[in-house]
C-alpha cells in the first residue's frame, strides 16, 4: 500500500475544545488497549536492561498531556525504576498545563545539548515527511543523552481495515478520519530503517510491537554491549 498523505483534523486545532477533548480521550484509549503504553514500556525497559540506569530523565514530543510516558512512570517505578519526563508538544490546547509541559517545536527543540537521557515520541513520526524525521531524529539527539525511541504505526491493508472496523468505538468525528488517515501516512518498517539509518545515529534497533506498532531505538553512540539483535 502506497503512502498518502491526509490531513488529520486534530492537527488543524480547528474544532470545538469539546471536539479536541473527545479526540484526545480516543487517543488515550488507543494508547491505553492497542499497544500504545505497551511499545513505549518496552523501549523503556530495553533501555534499563542495557545500561543499567535505575533513574531515566525524558522528554516526550508530541505528548500532549502526557498520558503515554505518566503511565509508563507508573509501570516502571513498580519495578524500581525512576522515569522523570517533561513533555512538549506544538499546541498548548494539547497540553495538561503541569509544570513538566512545555509548547514548542519538535524541529527545534527549545532544550540544551545533552539535556534529558532519552526522547520520544508516540504517534508523532507519521506526521512528518521523509526528510522531517531525520531532522527530528537529529535534533532529538542533540537534546538526548543516550537514545531517540520512536513508537510509530506500521501501514499495511490490515491496519488500515483495523482503523475502520474500529469506528464505533470512536468517540470524535475526527478520530473517524485521523484514524484512517494515520494508517495511510505511516511507514513500514524498512521505510523507518532506512531513514533512521540516515540519522547521526550511531546504531538503529526496530521491533514490531502489538496491533501494528513499530518501536525504534536511535543510540546516539554505540549501543551498549549485549545489544539484543535488531526485529523484523
Amino acid at each position: 500500500m502506497k503512502r498518502i498523505v491526509i490531513p488529520e483534523l486534530l492537527d488543524s486545532d480547528a474544532g470545538s475544545p469539546a471536539e479536541i477533548s473527545a479526540s484526545l480521550a480516543d487517543l488515550r484509549m488507543f494508547n491505553r488497549w492497542f499497544g500504545g503504553v505497551g511499545t513505549t514500556l518496552e523501549l523503556l525497559r530495553a533501555i534499563v536492561r542495557r545500561t543499567g540506569k535505575r533513574e531515566l530523565a525524558l522528554l516526550d514530543v508530541g505528548g500532549g498531556a502526557g498520558y503515554v510516558p505518566a503511565r509508563a512512570a507508573g509501570a516502571l517505578g513498580r519495578e524500581g525504576v525512576r522515569l522523570e519526563f517533561v513533555v512538549l508538544d506544538r499546541s498548548a490546547a494539547h497540553l495538561n498545563g503541569t509544570g513538566r509541559s512545555v509548547a514548542g517545536d519538535a524541529l527545534a527543540l527549545p532544550f540544551a545539548d545533552g539535556s534529558f537521557d532519552l526522547v520520544s515520541s508516540s504517534l508523532f513520526v507519521h506526521h512528518l515527511e521523509p526528510g522531517e524525521i531525520v531532522r527530528f531524529v537529529n535534533e532529538s539527539l542533540r537534546v538526548a543523552r543516550m537514545a531517540a525511541l520512536l513508537n510509530d504505526l506500521r501501514r499495511s491493508l490490515a491496519h488500515l481495515a483495523l482503523s475502520y472496523a474500529g469506528f464505533p468505538l470512536y468517540r470524535s468525528r475526527f478520530t473517524r478520519n485521523d484514524a484512517p488517515a494515520s494508517v495511510r501516512r505511516a511507514y513500514t518498517t524498512d521505510e523507518m530503517r532506512d531513514l533512521l539509518q540516515a540519522s547521526r545515529g550511531a546504531a538503529v534497533e526496530i521491533r514490531h510491537h502489538y496491533l501494528y506498532r513499530m518501536g525504534a531505538i536511535v543510540w546516539k553512540v554505540e549501543a551498549p554491549c549485549g545489544r539484543e539483535r535488531s526485529g523484523s
